[in-house]
């Protein structure tokens, strides 16, 4: 078999010091691959990104490029339309592409990466892009018959992504759609030994503070209920620094939960290892999100550790939360 290579985000950390979905994944994917006994993973990364790494993956680094804003995605997606390749999306992803010409030839799991599946063509690696958000909406059927006619599989992390993306493909692109459900790392989280003790109910949200993720919709529900016995954990921060200065977002949230009857307990962001000792201190996890999010890591992770999960009906959540 050939080894695997994730090649992630230019800029995103393989460190259990954030809590990004992307690598969270692929260091799930690595470990999974490592306790059984396959050839190990390796992924590549920006030199500059936190320390310390995953141990379940070799790692690649190069000297990355800026990963493009919101602006010059939009300016990439003109020259797309017109028949050009994208020129920031190029420039980020270059330094991958080059690393990826020195190794021998390897299956490559592109995560959200269509710019780099262009750059590799000819390195005789088989690339399967890894989509874990709705990464084609801005291809044309033109486009991404240039882009992705070489991907031996587009693999989705959700039925519910699977099919936004197979519904933007043309035919012979959206024949080689899958998907590959996000998995739980169960030696991690698991129940508490013991119940819990307390006279009052811990209902749970954890993570990034971002209106898309809806802490905002969960505290207006409690201060709605009007009740003294239900207690609030507000777990996480915009970003990956508990220390950085709060939002207007966050601060709204602190304004909110003044009207909470029973009290809100904020605990800004926790690096991975610290999570799954979080949620066996609540009773409830709640996942309130605005945008279909593809597929909610910590619902599963919470449904893992033997939490009643209360979520949003949108996106690929249903699935992960399935029929309970």
């Amino acid at each position: 078999m050939k080894p695997i290579v994730h090649a992630i985000t230019p800029g995103d950390h393989f460190s259990p010091r954030t809590g990004s979905a992307i690598p969270t994944v692929v260091h799930g994917l690595a470990g999974a691959a490592q306790r059984a006994g396959d050839p190990e993973q390796s992924v590549l990364l920006d030199a500059t990104t936190f320390e310390p790494r995953y141990a379940s993956a070799a790692i690649h680094e190069y000297v990355g490029a800026p990963y493009p804003g919101r602006i010059a995605r939009v300016v990439d997606a003109g020259f797309g339309r017109v028949g050009l390749p994208r020129p920031s999306a190029v420039r980020a992803f270059q330094p991958l592409a080059e690393v990826l010409a020195h190794h021998e030839p390897a299956i490559v799991l592109a995560h959200n990466a269509p710019a780099l599946t262009r750059l590799v063509r000819g390195q005789h690696h088989d690339v399967v892009l890894y989509a874990h958000n709705d990464i084609l909406r801005t291809l044309g059927g033109s486009e991404a018959r240039r882009v992705l006619g070489d991907v031996s599989a587009i693999v989705c992390v959700s039925e519910f992504l699977a099919r936004v993306t197979a519904d933007r493909l043309p035919r012979e692109l959206a024949e080689r759609v899958h998907f590959v459900q996000n998995g739980v790392d169960v030696e991690q989280f698991h129940p508490a030994s013991t119940p819990r003790a307390g006279s009052r109910l811990r209902v749970m949200f954890l993570g990034r503070i971002v209106r898309d993720k809806g802490a905002d919709v969960l505290l207006e529900a409690v201060r709605r209920l009007e009740r003294d016995d239900i207690e609030v954990v507000i777990v996480g921060s915009a970003g990956f620094d508990r220390h950085a200065p709060l939002t207007t977002y966050e601060s709204s949230l602190r304004q909110l939960a003044a009207g909470v009857r029973s009290g809100v307990v904020f605990e800004r962001f926790v690096e991975r290892p610290a999570v799954s000792d979080l949620l066996r201190t609540a009773d409830v996890f709640v996942v309130p999100s605005r945008w279909a999010e593809p597929s909610a890591l910590t619902a599963g992770e919470a449904m893992a550790t033997g939490l009643p999960v209360i979520a949003s009906r949108v996106g690929g959540i249903p699935q992960v939360v399935g029929e309970s």
